[in-house]
């Protein structure tokens, strides 16, 4: 890829990342949800990919645990919420749901 859409993709990243910790922050996500967990895995695994580019080994290392343990809590999400015992939701009105 150029150059430009490596720094497209890590910006997205975090972007994404940084979109998820300020909606659990103002109460719009908790950090149990499942848009949550999707979201920092993404962003994670963009910058993984960025880092990766520019050989930024501990920003590599970092983001591949970001990534890996937001993977492991969305498999987790999907087999409660398959399971019925949680609910999906796409954010929280009151923030005390």
């Amino acid at each position: 890829m150029d150059i430009q859409m490596d720094l497209m993709i890590g910006t997205g990243g975090m972007a994404l990342i940084l979109l998820a910790f300020l909606l659990n922050q103002i109460s719009r996500w908790k950090n149990d949800d499942l848009l949550y967990d999707f979201t920092n895995f993404l962003g994670g695994a963009g910058l993984v990919y960025y880092a990766w580019v520019g050989r930024m080994w501990p920003f590599i290392i970092l983001n591949l645990i970001w990534a890996f343990l937001s993977l492991k809590d969305v498999l987790f999400d999907v087999s409660e919420i398959r399971k019925g015992k949680k609910k999906f939701h796409f954010y929280h009105i009151s923030g005390k749901e």
